[in-house]
């Protein structure tokens, strides 16, 4: 390996090493802490996306960095069945070769499903693993694991005994695709321009008629009344009344209901009980009959007439022809609504009457509501309890049945002979109501957020009393995108305080989403989307870590580039070349006795390490991954390598030589153990080649420790000067093309005594760092020169020998010009009315920034160009 550069080649051999020691295990200290983590189990046919990355990135900080504090960590890893999707995923790969799972039969169909769990379930796995993420993979689940299993069969038990789960006949969200039915949260909602159809229904007795609207017109066929409201006095004489179905010939009553919004269309609307999920709870209340019209493969039953058998969409547009030419169609309008889609599929989903098993929630829902409220569980950041708070207060009964194979099936036996249920967690041999044996199992199986929601305690070993449940229950963290809020994390608080009696986390972290550069979703369609593993393998897993930990700011989305991921590879080679010095300066020596005497560099960088570690720390307990990375990274870049170790230059042949070679080996230690739960890679392989280390890893080693004593403001408030001094003069330089190997004279104007005590006291830095050979402090300089004002005094540059005036100009000149041409194209720009409505909110607001970057070096280049001009 080439050592003058960074090279992340070497990430897989440490992450190899924690796993064979063991490092990634809880601990047993005693008297110390536990912090228990679960991850949100990805798809076990997934593939490890940037939304995972983030995820599993700041997971894995908290996790490092609370085990290196000492904890007793636990992080358990594990995989999710993910009923619909594998199973689709599985009869897509069986299509392909010809075969149908009703070919198979049941029994060979998940069999299937297993040998592709085993081929492909470990996939993801082995990518987090590439990621560094520390969990302990000893203890890896799956929620079909015949333990958790046996968790989901005993919940399920529980529940319909104490009366929590029944079976009922209701209207559910059908995909006809997937075949199965599709909670309310399933269901994608597409903004769709459709039509609304004005038809119209004769009266029985054949005085005239009223108009309905309606969207599907292809339901009518399953119409048992129309309604209108009660405290609409267009229609008072017609309630009561009867009307005739157009085409079915079918005489159907006028009821009156407040559900009926006398905004909409004519203000009178068809009643389809078995088609629309309000028309449903219509029916009820008036007692309507169930007339289903469309089947469970979004084709029309017999109950359509000639129209049987017909797709729903085909049935649409030919009975709206024949309507129109029997004179029933009285308006046809555009309109934009809604349209309900399958979340794995897209297809369009069907209101769907049915049996089907649901869990009562709105019991389990209060004590979830409170943990809450009362700060049992808190929500990072804060707002998200208002989105849980909506939906809770809210819940619907949760629909748990699905018309699936792949899956927990639902412990329930039906009796052939007595037709009664038998529940129980293992299979019954005879009906515990009549003593028959024959009983037939429950097709269906369990929606794979019903063993989901026991993630938190099953993973522990529930329903054991297992060293591990009581030992980390509840956990301490969860970390999750806000878009699972409600599918998940709301049902494992509400299972968890059932069976648990107590809370499933104390904090939920809510991350926000990845977007790309402007901002926008990442899609595959729009080309945009980054690849985590493509990244790693180009830039390091430790780059892309510490980009995503520093983008990651509380509730704003992230805008992610590789430019950014490339950036942050930068860091990384900054603290190799920081680790390169260290070495050719310090090989060979030992390093046992304390230095008695730090040079005024030395105090004050671990004076700044000190107040770093702080900021880090604050950070991390607050969930502020951002300022966390931040406050290290502006503490190695700036402080420790373009500061520190250019004034450790000056003191490597005089009397602090030993101090200073002490403690740039001290700080870098430091910065290593500080850096490691971001970036473990770079700071295992560093700190393994380190004189001064202490232990077998940096994993478990101590995490840094603020030490107030380490503290020294005099010091820190000398070296402001002197780093605005320094900056200054690198500016000016910057601003007149000095090359950097040229050393200059300069003149410093001071206002007061204490500092000019410092810039004498401190010159041998400002040489160092600024290029100077003659630093002259001076009320007035005898030669001409421009000058740059500071906080702490005026710096003048001799023009002769530096700057060629007159060419200067001429450059600036030239550039004003331009500068003035761009101002003046984004200006109008950002004035053109077409493009404000047109362009994307992410290219405006980048226009803004680069207006007023552009302004910014204008009002630059001018200033600089007047005192150039003064000088002629």
């Amino acid at each position: 390996m080439d050592e003058t550069k960074y090279s992340p080649s070497f990430e897989t051999k440490w992450y190899e090493f924690w796993e064979k020691n063991g490092y990634f295990q809880p601990t047993d200290r005693e008297g110390k802490e536990n912090f228990s983590i679960v991850i949100p189990p990805p798809n076990v046919t997934g593939a490890l996306h940037i939304g995972h990355a983030l995820n599993g990135t700041l997971q894995d900080i908290v996790v490092r960095y609370k085990r290196m504090k000492g904890y007793n960590v636990l992080w358990v890893p594990g995989t999710d069945h993910a009923g619909i999707a594998t199973q689709n995923m599985v009869e897509k790969d069986l299509a392909s070769k010809g075969i149908k799972k009703e070919e198979l039969g049941r029994e060979k169909f998940v069999e299937k499903v297993w040998e592709w769990k085993e081929k492909y379930g470990n996939r993801i796995v082995n990518q987090i693993k590439r990621l560094g993420l520390s969990c302990d993979w000893s203890r890896l689940r799956f929620t079909m694991d015949e333990q958790l299993s046996k968790a989901v069969r005993k919940v399920f038990v529980q529940f319909y005994k104490e009366g929590l789960i029944y079976k009922d006949k209701y209207i559910i969200n059908w995909c006809p695709r997937c075949h199965t039915a599709l909670s309310d949260l399933e269901v994608e909602h597409k903004d769709e321009t459709g039509k609304l159809y004005y038809i119209e229904y004769p009266f029985e007795d054949g005085s005239g008629g009223v108009v309905v609207a309606t969207t599907r017109p292809e339901t009518m066929f399953g119409d048992t009344a129309v309604a209108v409201n009660p405290n609409d006095d267009r229609y008072k004489d017609v309630i009561g009344k009867n009307v005739v179905l157009p085409i079915k010939n079918k005489v159907i009553p006028i009821i009156a209901d407040e559900y009926v919004d006398m905004e909409f269309g004519t203000g009178v609307v068809k009643i389809t009980p078995a088609h629309d999920p309000n028309d449903f709870e219509v029916g009820r209340r008036h007692n309507l009959d169930l007339v289903v019209a469309i089947d469970d493969y979004g084709r029309m039953t017999e109950e359509a007439l000639h129209y049987k058998g017909m797709d729903r969409f085909e049935c649409r547009s030919k009975l709206v022809a024949e309507l129109e030419s029997k004179g029933f169609i009285k308006n046809v309008a555009e309109i934009k609504h809604a349209v309900g889609q399958c979340y794995r599929c897209h297809t369009t989903i069907e209101p769907y009457v049915s049996e089907q098993w649901f869990v009562k929630t709105k019991p389990l829902a209060e004590p979830a509501i409170e943990a809450v409220k009362s700060g049992n569980t808190r929500f990072v950041p804060k707002n998200w309890e208002k989105t849980y708070f909506e939906w809770m207060y809210n819940i619907k009964d949760w629909c748990i049945s699905r018309q699936l194979w792949w899956g927990h099936r639902i412990p329930v036996w039906k009796c052939e002979d007595c037709g009664e249920y038998t529940v129980s967690e293992d299979e019954p041999k005879v009906c515990e109501h009549c003593g028959s044996a024959r009983l037939i199992q429950e097709e269906d199986v369990l929606d794979t957020w019903f063993s989901s929601a026991l993630w938190p305690m099953s993973t522990l070993g529930w329903p054991n009393q297992t060293d591990d449940l009581k030992r980390f229950y509840p956990t301490s963290l969860l970390v999750t995108g806000f878009d699972i809020i409600f599918f998940w994390v709301a049902r494992m608080m509400m299972m968890g305080l059932h069976f648990m009696k107590d809370v499933p986390f104390r904090d939920v972290y809510i991350h926000a989403l990845v977007r790309d550069q402007y901002g926008q979703k990442m899609s595959k369609t729009k080309g945009n989307v980054i690849d985590p593993l493509e990244v790693v393998e180009k830039y390091g897993a430790d780059s892309l870590r510490f980009t995503l930990a520093i983008l990651a700011a509380q509730g704003r989305d992230i805008k992610l580039s590789e430019d950014k991921i490339e950036g942050y590879k930068r860091f990384m080679n900054k603290i190799w070349n920081a680790y390169r010095f260290i070495k050719i300066n310090t090989e060979g020596m030992e390093f046992e006795e304390k230095p008695k005497k730090l040079s005024p560099a030395s105090i004050w960088i671990k004076s700044r390490l000190a107040k770093a570690i702080k900021r880090v720390e604050q950070g991390l307990a607050e969930y502020k991954f951002n300022e966390a990375a931040s406050a290290i990274y502006q503490f190695i870049w700036h402080e420790f390598c373009d500061y520190y170790i250019e004034m450790s230059k000056v003191h490597m042949d005089d009397e602090f030589s030993y101090s200073i070679k002490y403690t740039l080996l001290e700080v870098f230690e430091t910065i290593l153990r500080l850096l490691h739960p971001f970036s473990p890679f770079i700071t295992e392989e560093l700190w393994q080649r380190l004189p001064n280390k202490k232990g077998e890893s940096i994993m478990i080693a101590e995490y840094p420790e603020y030490k107030e004593s380490m503290i020294s403001e005099d010091i820190e408030a000398s070296m402001d000067v002197v780093l605005d001094t320094i900056r200054s003069i690198r500016n000016l330089r910057s601003e007149n093309n000095i090359p950097p190997s040229k050393k200059i004279k300069v003149y410093m104007k001071v206002e007061d005594e204490k500092t000019q005590s410092i810039i004498i006291n401190f010159k041998n830095y400002i040489y160092a760092l600024a290029g100077v050979d003659n630093l002259i402090i001076t009320h007035k300089p005898d030669e001409e020169c421009i000058v740059q004002s500071t906080i702490y005094g005026d710096i003048f540059l001799p023009v002769e020998g530096n700057i060629d005036v007159k060419k200067e100009i001429e450059r600036l000149t030239k550039l004003l010009k331009k500068q003035e041409k761009s101002l003046s194209f984004l200006n109008s720009k950002l004035n053109n009315q077409a493009f404000l409505e047109k362009a994307p909110k992410e290219l405006i607001e980048q226009k803004k920034a680069e207006f007023e970057d552009v302004s910014r070096l204008y009002q630059k280049t001018k200033s600089r160009l007047e005192q150039l001009k003064g000088l002629v």
